[in-house]
């Protein structure tokens, strides 16, 4: 049996399904490639390049280098160090809030579409399962039609209700995991932040004093 005529065997529930398996591939292919762009830049390294600059003399210029090389990194954590940097010759609190927004921004970013795909991998499963009632319903009604049972009367609704369930795991159960791959990196972004945040606001503190 070909692709068009599972989806034609599958009924009217198939539709929604197969835009949600387009709209959660979609969706994962895109946050992806861009974890992967925004995580090119290890924060170890990042920060011993920052630390190495404002050891410098001249401050100032340092600062001034080290916002330059955060806007050359494109990561969440370099946007933090940045925000922190920004709010140099301020008071800590200041410069901790300045961090805080930055970060609260940046998970907002990260998190963009990702609600999407899990929203896809819990709802599935019960588009599937309507798909499955409304085969079985199909199944029962021909019997009443055709006044005697036997497989050749009842395979269409049968086969359209497993058909459904299929498509509804099928797509749920991808969806699901790349939810939870999502949650780990944001995750993982958050740490980083948080990290730097703290770092870089350590050493602010050191040089004002």
């Amino acid at each position: 049996m070909g692709m068009f005529q599972l989806i034609k065997a599958g009924g009217i529930t198939m539709y929604p399904l197969i835009l949600c398996s387009i709209l959660s591939v979609a969706i994962a292919i895109e946050r992806i490639l861009y974890y992967h762009r925004r995580s090119r830049v290890k924060r170890e390294d990042f920060m011993a390049d920052i630390k190495n600059q404002l050891e410098r003399d001249n401050l100032r210029h340092a600062v001034s280098m080290c916002m330059g090389m955060c806007k050359d990194a494109g990561t969440p954590f370099a946007n933090v160090v940045w925000a922190g940097l920004d709010a140099f010759g301020r008071g800590e609190k200041e410069i901790s809030s300045n961090m805080e927004r930055a970060i609260i921004i940046e998970t907002n970013i990260l998190s963009r579409f990702t609600t999407v795909v899990g929203t896809i991998g819990s709802m599935s499963v019960y588009v599937g399962l309507l798909g499955t009632v409304l085969g079985i319903m199909k199944a029962f009604h021909n019997v009443s039609v055709t006044g005697s049972g036997g497989i050749s009367v009842v395979i269409n609704g049968i086969s359209e209700a497993l058909i459904t369930t299929i498509a509804g795991l099928c797509i749920a159960i991808p969806a699901v995991t790349a939810y939870n791959y999502f949650v780990k990196r944001i995750d993982n972004f958050i740490t980083d932040m948080e990290l730097c945040a703290s770092e870089i606001l350590d050493m602010i503190s050191g040089k004002q004093r």
